[in-house]
């Protein structure tokens, strides 16, 4: 939804070229849902979807924690004013001289899913707290996550174990539903076999303190999503069902449904064309693309919301594609769009729901277009 501040924003300034405009209101509206949704559970941002410092620096002040994928997004959170106690470094995947930097700047809390990692964080961050990552199948996400990340559940069990052996702290298991999950019983199973995890460590003399139920929470496209209270109920519910009185600490990690619903892209139509005189399809391209910052399009896996000013007028289902020479270019191509009939070459339309995972997916200059820029308001 393209709130008013957005609106007079862009009509104040009309800023050249696409770009992003984040209207803050949204984002603090946001966090307190799912506060008031999950109050048990630390909320722990995930950067990756959008590093903007202005929302860095909201969240920071509303008492967020920060998920971080790099010492890069480390930095950032430190410079928005998070303490170091409140960073998680949660990418699986990390140099040895990644941790030792973490380390250095106070982080104390590690995710790993394999022995390797566990080794390296044995030697670059001695004594540190590590969570394990555990296996989900994605079943009901939008943008299901592959298994490039966590372990089965035994094998997390053997890490865990490992890493005690090393002088870690085995603290935690994670897991990740898959993004943009739209069912809300989700987290059950996974939280059913984190259960299964604690049982078997507990069984050798360790005992787990905390379940990262990761990100996963949504925002709204062009249907309607389960609310944070939904989320929040029924992720409380298989708390009690699997770990009964001792529910553990719990975090959360919400990225997209944080920040994706508070902003939006402005763009123009450069061309409008039909490839033969018998095609059905007009081809619309804009002058953003996969390359500019919709990524997520990839698949057709994220269909965006458009807004045009002839949203009144008679639709007809297009070709939506980006301005790059790149035949891999293409938004919506396999399940057509509907666009108005009277949409005419240089008119601007409004891209919602693009607050998250668009600037960091933008390109530097592939042909020459410039990144993404961005407003936050």
């Amino acid at each position: 939804m393209t709130t008013q501040r957005i609106r007079d924003f862009l009509a104040t300034r009309r800023p050249d070229g696409p770009c992003l405009v984040v209207d803050l209101d949204v984002v603090r509206d946001n966090f307190h849902a799912f506060r008031h949704a999950m109050p048990d559970s630390a909320i722990y941002y995930a950067v990756k979807a959008n590093p903007a410092p202005e929302v860095l620096k909201l969240l920071a002040g509303l008492g967020s924690n920060f998920d971080c994928a790099s010492v890069a997004e480390i930095e950032m959170a430190l410079e928005a004013g998070a303490t170091a106690a409140r960073i998680s470094y949660g990418n699986t995947i990390k140099k040895e001289r990644d941790v030792a930097r973490a380390h250095a700047l106070g982080v104390s809390l590690f995710a790993v899913d394999s022995h390797e990692e566990v080794e390296k964080i044995s030697r670059a961050a001695p004594g540190a707290r590590v969570f394990c990552r555990v296996l989900t199948d994605g079943e009901g996400a939008e943008w299901p996550l592959s298994r490039k990340f966590g372990c089965v559940p035994q094998m997390a069990v053997d890490v865990l174990v490992y890493a005690h052996q090393l002088g870690l702290q085995s603290y935690g298991v994670s897991f990740h539903v898959g993004s943009q999950m739209t069912k809300v019983d989700a987290w059950d199973s996974a939280l059913a076999d984190a259960k299964r995890v604690f049982v078997q460590l507990a069984k050798q003399g360790i005992h787990l303190q905390m379940v990262n139920m990761g990100g996963g929470f949504p925002t709204k496209y062009l249907r309607d999503v389960p609310s944070a209270e939904a989320y929040g109920k029924s992720i409380y519910q298989a708390l009690r069902t699997h770990f009964g009185n001792q529910i553990p600490q719990t975090i959360i990690e919400p990225g997209r449904g944080m920040v994706g619903n508070a902003g939006v892209i402005k763009a123009e139509v450069v061309l409008i064309s039909k490839k033969s005189d018998n095609d059905d399809a007009r081809w619309v391209f804009l002058d953003i693309g996969k390359f500019g910052g919709l990524a997520e399009t990839m698949d057709e896996a994220i269909r965006y919301p458009i807004r045009t000013e002839r949203d009144g007028d008679e639709m007809e289902p297009c070709v939506i594609a980006g301005p790059t020479c790149d035949s891999a270019d293409v938004l919506y191509e396999k399940n057509l769009y509907p666009l108005p009939l009277s949409l005419t070459i240089g008119d601007e339309v409004l891209i919602e729901g693009t607050g998250a995972y668009t600037t960091t997916y933008s390109a530097v200059a592939f042909n020459g277009f410039e990144p993404l820029k961005a407003y936050v308001i």
